[in-house]
Formats: C-alpha cells, sequence, structure tokens
C-alpha cells in the first residue's frame, strides 16, 4: 500500500511512484495526518448533483468559508497564493500518456516484429571431456548450415560466431556486434551413450526467452535432434516456410548416425587447417563414407581438405587435385543440388584444370541452389581474377565477406582483388584491416606484402619479412622480400637470401621465382620460371600481377597468355 502525503490518497498498486490527483511523489505505508489540517477535506469534494458521464464546470465547484475544492481534487487556496501543484496535475497527466503512447509503441514494435537473423553460438561443452569438442562444436555448425538454406533468414556463419566460443560474453552484446534480432545458446555433456542437449533461444530487442528445451537422447538419436531443433527454431521465429524451404530444413544427407559422428570429427580436424589436421580430417570422412557410400557431404569435405591441403603444398598438387576433382564429382553424382559441391568442383577446374569454361559453370550453379553460399561467391571472385575480370571478383568475394565477415581468408583475398583491379588504396587499407584482425594469420601477412610490393612499399615488405619468426611464413615472404631488395638495389641482402635457383630446400614455386627475376629486370630468367609454372599449373593471375607488369610489353608474355586459352 502506498500513500500520498498531500492528499492523504491510499494506493493499491504499488508500482506507481506519483499521486494521480496532484503529482506528489507517494511513500509507502500509512501517512500521520498533521493535526493543524485536519479539519480541511481528505480528498476531493465533487458537487453531489452532478449527471452520470457529465464533466464538472467551474459552476459546479462546491465552496466553503475557507477554501474553494476542485472537481480534480486540487484545493484552490487564495490565502496562502498559488498552488504548484495546478501546474503538477496536468504534467504528471502528460508524462503518463506519453509514457503509456510510447511504452506501448516500444512494445508492440519488439514483440509483434518479425525475426529476420539469428546467431547460432557454439555449444558450451560440459562432459568435461575434451573428445566430445567435436560434438559441440559440430552440432552448433549443422544447426547453422541447415538455418542457412532458408531464404528469408540471416544466419551469422561460423566463421563469425566461433570468436565467442569459451568467452563470457553477454548475448547483448554478441547480437549487437552480429547485427541479429535472436541468439541461440547451447550445452552439450556426453556420459558414455548418453547425451543431454539443452537450448535457450532469446529474442534479444526485447530480452524475452522465446522457448528453452532439454533433450536426453542417445547417441543414435543425434541426428533427429538435430533437425527436430532445426524445426523447433522455424516455429518459435514464427518463419513463414514454402515447401521447398521445409524439405531443405528436413533433408537427410545420411541415415547413419555413425557416419554423421565420424563426419564431424572431420569438419572439426578441417576447421584447423594445420596438416596434420587436414590428413586427420580426410581420414574421418573416408570412414564415414565406408558405412554410407551415398554421404555427400563428407565427399564435400574430402574435396574441401584435398584443395586446401595442395593449395598450401600440404600435399604434393599433381595428386591432391586430382582426388579433389575425384570426390566432388562423386558428391554431385550422388546429390545433383548440393551447392558445396558444385562450389568445390568449380574451383578444382580453375586451379587445377585451367578450365576455365566448366570452372565458371559450376561456380554460377552453386550460387543458383544457394546464394547464401559464401564459398560459392568467394571461389568465383578467385575465377574472376584469373580471368581478368578484376571489377566482377572485388564484387563476388565482397559478397563473400559480407556473407562471412570475419573470414580471414576471405578478407585477405578481397584486399588482393582490389589490388588486381588497381585500387591500391583500397588494397592497402582491407589488407591492413585483415592484418588487425590476427596478425599470426598467414594469409594475412602474406597478402598485406604482396600489396606492399604492389605499392612500392619496400621498406614496409623487408619490415614484414625480417619480423617473421616462423621458417614457413618467412620463406611464403622471401618473394616479396626478394623484389624489395632488388628494387632498392640492396643486392648484398639479396644474395644472402639464396636467390631462385639457389634455395635448397625449393621452397620457392617457379611463379614466385619469376617475379624476383622479373624484379631485377632478368626477362630470360623470368620467362623461363613461367615456362616452368605453366607446365604445373602453378598460378593463373600473371595476366593481372603488377609483380609482373615489366614482362608484359614483351612478346613471349602475349604467346603465353594466348597458349592458356583464357575464354573470349
Amino acid at each position: 500500500m502506498k500513500r500520498c502525503p498531500e492528499c492523504r490518497r491510499d494506493y493499491a498498486d504499488d508500482t506507481l511512484i506519483f499521486c494521480l490527483e496532484d503529482g506528489t511523489p507517494l511513500v509507502q505505508g500509512s501517512v500521520p495526518v498533521n493535526q493543524a489540517a485536519s479539519d480541511e477535506p481528505a480528498t476531493a469534494i465533487l458537487h453531489i448533483t452532478d449527471a452520470v458521464g457529465e464533466a464538472p464546470t467551474r459552476a459546479q465547484i462546491h465552496t466553503t468559508e475557507q477554501t474553494a475544492v476542485l472537481p480534480s481534487g486540487i484545493a484552490d487556496v487564495p490565502q496562502r497564493g498559488f498552488d504548484k501543484r495546478l501546474i503538477a496535475a496536468p504534467i504528471v497527466l502528460a508524462v503518463i500518456v506519453l509514457s503509456g503512447f510510447f511504452g506501448y509503441r516500444y512494445f508492440q514494435r519488439t514483440e509483434s516484429g518479425p525475426i529476420n537473423s539469428i546467431a547460432v553460438l557454439p555449444f558450451q561443452n560440459k562432459s568435461g571431456d575434451v573428445n566430445s569438442e567435436y560434438l559441440s562444436d559440430g552440432l552448433a555448425e549443422s544447426l547453422i548450415y541447415r538455418l542457412s538454406q532458408l531464404p528469408n533468414l540471416k544466419v551469422s556463419p561460423t566463421s563469425s560466431v566461433i570468436q565467442y566460443k569459451g568467452k563470457d560474453t553477454k548475448v547483448a552484446t554478441i547480437a549487437s556486434e552480429l547485427g541479429v534480432d535472436a541468439v541461440m545458446t547451447g550445452r552439450l555433456a556426453q556420459i558414455g551413450d548418453n547425451l543431454t542437449i539443452s537450448v535457450e533461444l532469446v529474442d534479444v530487442r526485447n530480452n524475452k526467452l522465446l522457448w528453452g528445451e532439454q533433450y536426453e537422447r542417445k547417441m543414435s538419436e543425434l541426428l533427429a535432434t538435430q533437425r527436430e531443433i532445426a524445426t523447433e527454431i522455424t516455429q518459435k521465429l514464427k518463419l513463414k516456410l514454402s515447401g521447398a524451404d521445409e524439405q531443405k530444413l528436413e533433408k537427410k544427407y545420411t541415415n547413419s548416425d555413425e557416419a554423421y559422428q565420424l563426419y564431424l570429427r572431420g569438419r572439426y580436424h578441417f576447421a584447423r587447417r594445420s596438416k596434420d589436421d587436414l590428413q586427420k580430417a580426410v581420414d574421418y570422412y573416408q570412414q564415414a563414407i565406408r558405412l554410407d557410400p551415398n554421404f555427400a557431404l563428407a565427399y564435400v569435405g574430402i574435396c574441401y581438405s584435398y584443395i586446401s591441403g595442395s593449395g598450401n603444398y600440404f600435399f604434393p598438387r599433381d595428386e591432391g587435385f586430382p582426388k579433389a576433382k575425384e570426390a566432388a564429382l562423386k558428391a554431385i553424382g550422388i546429390d545433383p543440388t548440393l551447392a558445396e559441391a558444385h562450389s568445390a568442383m568449380g574451383y578444382v577446374l580453375d586451379k587445377a584444370d585451367w578450365n576455365w569454361t566448366e570452372a565458371e559453370r559450376e561456380l554460377k550453379r552453386a550460387i543458383e541452389l544457394d546464394p547464401k553460399n559464401a564459398n560459392a561467391h568467394y571461389y568465383y571472385g578467385l575465377l574472376l581474377v584469373d580471368l581478368g575480370r578484376t571489377a566482377d571478383a572485388v564484387q563476388e568475394i565482397k559478397t563473400a565477406v559480407e556473407l562471412e565477415p570475419i573470414s580471414l581468408i576471405m578478407n585477405a583475398n578481397l584486399a588482393g582483388a582490389y589490388m588486381f583491379d588497381g585500387q591500391n588504396d583500397k588494397a592497402l587499407i582491407q589488407a591492413r584491416k585483415t592484418y588487425d584482425l590476427d596478425q599470426d594469420f598467414f594469409g594475412g601477412v602474406v597478402w598485406l606484402a604482396q600489396i606492399y610490393s604492389a605499392n612500392k612499399m619496400y621498406a614496409e615488405v623487408i619490415e614484414l619479412y625480417e619480423r617473421a619468426a616462423k621458417d614457413e611464413l618467412k620463406r611464403n615472404l622471401s618473394r616479396f622480400a626478394g623484389v624489395a631488395y632488388a628494387k632498392t638495389n640492396r643486392l648484398t641482402e639479396a644474395e644472402a637470401m639464396k636467390m631462385p635457383g639457389q634455395a635448397p630446400d625449393g621452397s620457392l614455386t617457379p611463379y614466385a621465382r619469376a617475379t624476383i627475376y622479373a624484379a631485377f629486370g632478368n626477362k630470360d630468367r623470368a620467362f623461363a620460371e613461367l615456362e616452368k609454372a605453366f607446365v604445373i599449373k602453378d598460378d593463373a593471375r600473371m595476366i593481372v600481377d603488377p609483380l609482373l607488369a615489366d614482362l608484359r610489353d614483351d612478346s613471349r608474355f602475349a604467346a603465353l597468355i594466348k597458349r592458356m586459352n583464357y575464354p573470349q
């Protein structure tokens, strides 16, 4: 119970702060009656002849010898001067009305507005066993993959949400940073063959819990549980799904729970991208295929593992790329509607076969099947760079980055696309931005060095090279350092690096050696190395690479480009 200390009116609603009659702040409990004022009325005295529904008028004011009592209950006391409560009452009333109006508008907006975006955070592994980590990561990633198939829902990719793994970041902060309306969190515990999965879905716009559930299941029910959670999320988000959307959500990529678990193990190792992890990923994917020969996603996993391993020279290119192509062909044969399979095939046809026409057809098909597939846009952008269509390449890779804004490799290659398109200022800004995201990221450092070279910032190139601590990074930076030393006439340092042809480990590729010879002005040696690069399909960016600009007025360059059979 609250009471107004002025008019002594009681209120049962404890949420009220001000008196509705005179605007005076309310106090808790009873208020002692002032003896000097005990003869004055405690409440408003209305004219007893007021008709029902008739508004009081000035003629209806009931007058006493000392006080005129207004219908609102505010006494007009001439002896005491102007009563400020006459002003307070309408102000308080206005505040109440406006608060109600804007409060209604706010809650109406947040509660009834559709949810158009969601982030599924990495599940917390509550098992106390690192061997269950693949399950907690894989379950979240699988939900992201399924929900990403829906056309009208923005889903934060794995590369964006993984940064919050193991951190005690508030859900509201995560939502703000990722720009989403809803966030799903989850916990997973595995004890033997038993799983406990707990999930919560929060509308962060009004901090409202939309849904919470705990599943007690067996490992053999993992696939069904994942599909069940995805369906439940769409229902709680009130998404209107077409028949095709529902089919995508319920699609069964395998009927074997054991094969699915092996696939998740493969995804876990593939995400780490080291040589050993890529080999483990291939092994797990192959085990999954032995259990389910029609598991198309596992073949896609093999393809991507060989692409990554061969591209980084972890696997012999003449072995890795053909195996990648074979796996992609198998995946497409099993499921022609799988966008990831067409995307992987397009990349292999570009980098391994230099089959430009077929590569473009496959990548366009991948984008047609799944316009939100970041890999498809990314690989298509890389193909367009090879073809010299650099303005289009920038747009495709920008789309990929918009879909996966935290992807370091995509951000790094966006800087490269700007450089190849002659937008060196934007390239430098983008390269530095990527470098600042993670200064230990191998690709970010290499691209920064190449863009420094394109901008003739040779001192910065040399600084990156000399500061590199890891041998693998130093070897990859050596081609740009060699160019920098050559361009600044520091020949002693260049010779001390063991220039191309002298390195006993053969760390520099023919294409890399060609760029250094070009910087020295030794065109004959440069073209000799480009011939070797042509034979092994080492690199196809020579028509746009600024490091080879000094060779382009040579007739041998035009002849080489013609042999590469670029589409007209």
